[in-house]
């Protein structure tokens, strides 16, 4: 597929000549919203507005912004118009701001008002513009205010890139570690989409909830390219709200929500919640494991499926759950397009049920590249790549994904599988939230520890958990500690931080 930024431009255009009216994006809170007709003109202008400023085929555009109809709006004016949308989200990447930056070398930054950017951007030689409201005047001294200056020509200014050319630099959810800057062609980003909405059920008459962060792969290419391919409706919010959240749903008559494990246990573990949502087909899951014991637990009390799906910010979505005929404990079944593998460690294929690490490698000629430091773009592979995941094919083509290699605990040469222990410790009802993790041991070379969050109000013990344990599985599995705590430590997007718990455990002297 050789698809470059006229195949957007097409269905935009599509969904407006089926229904010009109709919603292409909602604004959660403040019922703004903006229709497919509007979107048509308004890319339209944003791409005469990028053409006076001189910017062509693999020039970068940074958008600094959260949540928003007008982040949106920019980032869809420049994918049509064929030029490298650079998508930072600012809070989790601050700290590297002042590297990521000077890498980029962007030709124009677009950036949101009251993130306290100013300093910084007058260091980096680009126009900037605030981002401003998509209807500003155009008088305005912002970027919708200079969009708007233009009309909405019959000829569509593009840039002229073609399907390997940049479509997206995004950067991955770093914390300590400075943040990898993924860099996706436009053939990447859109080959995404049909697979993806045939492999949830999406279709035209969807309108989808997403409340992540628009900065990241997993929001823009499922509620992005996969609604705009189908010509459904968006609903955005501009962040997790465990009191709006069904009422957002409930407003907007939503069908498809987005959720991940850390939210979907929020809601689960949330009191006088009103989820009368008749409208809702299934919620979605993922950025992380969720474990088959929240997952059941979710479905009983609130009656609402979850589909879980799984992808990754080199490649977009890999696999998806059929919407309402999800399958417990799986990710779905893997987008065909992708050419999905299970290798053993010499890149062997395996069998139906034999687990092994998950591999990729759909286009023969594809490059996965990065951001380099200097701002040169560097390939990590070529034609085949390795996730990093491990897991394994059922008898039906479902795919389960049972850890990552790098967070395997390795005792006495043995590999073992955190996300099995944290499963099993998930099965009792008095536990909330779990996470095994290998701590350095001089005997085994990595000792099982598990860290364990009791439901309020019950008294948990240890011992008890570990004996629980040891009834289920072999000794070389069974944790030698259990820590009870208040909360374990996650990312914005949900992921557990195995990494902090075993700098916990050494910080504290053991345990």
């Amino acid at each position: 597929m050789q698809a470059g930024p006229e195949l957007v431009r097409d269905w935009i255009a599509q969904a407006a000549a089926r229904n010009q009216d109709k919603p292409w994006i909602f604004s959660a809170e403040d019922e703004r919203r903006i229709t497919y007709g509007e979107l048509q003109r308004l890319v339209a202008r944003v791409a005469a507005f990028l053409r006076d400023q001189k910017i062509g085929p693999n020039d970068r555009v940074a958008l600094l912004a959260n949540n928003s109809i007008e982040h949106l709006c920019c980032y869809l004016g420049v994918i049509a118009y064929g030029a490298t949308i650079c998508t930072i989200h600012v809070e989790m990447n601050r700290h590297h701001l002042d590297s990521i930056l000077p890498a980029l070398k962007p030709r124009l930054i677009v950036f949101e008002d009251g993130l306290g950017l100013d300093q910084l951007l007058a260091t980096v030689p680009a126009p900037r513009f605030a981002i401003g409201r998509w209807d500003d005047g155009a008088g305005r001294d912002t970027f919708c205010g200079a969009v708007n200056r233009y009309e909405a020509a019959d000829a569509f200014p593009a840039a002229g890139a073609g399907g390997r050319s940049d479509a997206v630099i995004l950067f991955t959810s770093g914390t300590s570690a400075r943040p990898k800057g993924v860099v996706l062609t436009f053939r990447e980003l859109l080959a995404n989409a049909a697979p993806t909405a045939a492999g949830f059920g999406l279709g035209g008459d969807d309108r989808v909830y997403d409340f992540r962060s628009f900065n990241w792969c997993s929001a823009q290419t499922l509620s992005v390219f996969p609604p705009l391919e189908r010509g459904a409706s968006v609903i955005i919010a501009q962040q997790f709200s465990r009191s709006r959240f069904f009422a957002h749903i409930r407003t907007y008559g939503a069908t498809i929500a987005t959720g991940n494990p850390t939210t979907l246990g929020m809601l689960l573990n949330g009191e006088d919640l009103d989820a009368d949502v008749p409208s809702l087909r299934f919620i979605t899951s993922s950025s992380a494991p969720l474990l088959p014991e929240d997952w059941r637990r979710f479905e009983e009390r609130f009656g609402i499926r979850v589909a879980q799906g799984y992808g990754s910010s080199e490649t977009g979505w890999i696999a998806a759950n059929p919407g309402e005929s999800r399958r417990v404990g799986t990710v779905g079944k893997p987008l065909a397009y992708h050419g999905l593998r299970i290798v053993d460690g010499d890149g062997r294929p395996l069998e139906a049920g034999e687990s092994g690490r998950i591999e990729l490698g759909g286009f023969a000629d594809n490059e996965y590249r990065y951001l380099g430091e200097d701002g040169t773009i560097t390939v990590d592979s070529r034609g085949r790549f390795k996730t990093g995941d491990l897991g394994f094919l059922d008898a039906d083509g479902y795919l389960h994904v049972t850890g990552r290699e790098k967070e395997l605990i390795i005792r006495g040469g043995v590999n073992i599988s955190p996300l099995e222990i944290d499963s099993l410790l998930m099965q009792r009802a008095d536990v909330i939230d779990v996470a095994t993790v290998g701590i350095p041991d001089a005997i085994y070379g990595e000792e099982v520890v598990s860290f364990v969050v009791p439901r309020p109000g019950v008294r948990l013990d240890a011992d008890e958990l570990i004996r629980y344990c040891s009834m289920v599985m072999p000794a070389f599995k069974v944790p030698k500690r259990i820590l009870l705590s208040d909360a374990l430590p996650r990312t914005e997007r949900g992921k557990l931080d195995r990494k902090a718990l075993v700098a916990r455990w050494t910080q504290d002297g053991g345990g």
